[in-house]
């Protein structure tokens, strides 16, 4: 008679054991860029930076996520560039949108006013922009 190990379906401790797996690993679907790009960022970064200095480094951070979009949208172009884009590009952009939503809290909280009309607009992601990141799982 052969000697087989038993039937993985039928035992009752391994299902418990995939479902218990599936229920944990489910809770990390659930962990958003939110969450993630917070945890780059140090929150005490801007406490003491005034308006112009705001104003810079919203500029700075503006050109910044721009690149990375474009890097990340021309790395989508080609065969299997989604994933080189996700593994080059993801954890800078996550930074550098958690370093953005520091800068715009602080500028809000400080009550500042552009001096610049570039600079009077909040950071928003270009619509193009928006399409290549949501392909790529930024969104």
């Amino acid at each position: 008679m052969i000697d087989r190990p038993p039937d993985l379906k039928s035992t009752p401790r391994t299902a418990m054991l995939l479902l218990l797996l599936a229920g944990s690993l489910g809770g990390c679907a659930d962990v958003g860029d939110t969450f993630v790009s917070s945890a780059f960022v140090d929150p005490a970064r801007y406490d003491l930076y005034d308006c112009k200095q705001l104003e810079t480094e919203r500029r700075t951070i503006a050109v910044r996520t721009a690149e990375l979009q474009g890097l990340i949208a021309k790395a989508g172009t080609v065969t299997g560039g989604a994933v080189v884009g996700e593994l080059a590009y993801r954890n800078d952009y996550i930074a550098v949108r958690g370093q953005a939503k520091l800068v715009e809290e602080m500028w809000r909280r400080n009550k500042c006013v552009a001096t610049t009309p570039a600079a009077a607009t909040p950071l928003q992601v270009p619509a193009q922009a928006k399409g290549a990141a949501a392909t790529s799982g930024l969104y």
